[in-house]
């Protein structure tokens, strides 16, 4: 069983910057696929950011291109998600999640139906 726990969410002004990390112990992270997912209050479930178990690719929503990066660090077993420029439309709990890759090692999707494992989330408020 994978076990995954985010940090690093918080309350933050409107162009600030914060990085949520994504551990796990007991798996090796970097053998899966790690997607940054968000939801608001009210609001479905959000894609955000997905990296693959190999090289690294990466893919984003069009909603945080830009502005947010996704990286993992296999040393410490923890995918991050660097949230730079951020809006109040960024407001919501943020959740990671894994999957083996499937299809392929090299393409991941930010589709939650993709994923088996997820974390309990962290909340992210930007506000001023």
């Amino acid at each position: 069983q994978v076990q995954l726990v985010e940090s690093g969410g918080g309350p933050v002004q409107p162009g600030g910057s914060l990085r949520l990390s994504c551990a796990s112990s007991g798996f090796t992270l970097g053998f899966l696929h790690i997607a940054w997912f968000r939801q608001a209050p009210g609001k479905e479930r959000e894609g955000v950011s997905c990296i693959s178990s190999a090289d690294g690719n990466t893919f984003y929503a069009d909603s945080v291109k830009g502005r947010f990066t996704i990286s993992r660090d296999n040393t410490k077993n923890t995918v991050y998600l660097q949230m730079n420029s951020l809006k109040p439309d960024d407001t919501a709990a943020y959740f990671c999640a894994a999957a083996p890759p499937r299809r392929s090692e090299y393409v991941c999707d930010i589709h939650s139906p993709s994923y088996d494992y997820w974390g309990q989330g962290t909340q992210v408020t930007v506000s001023s």
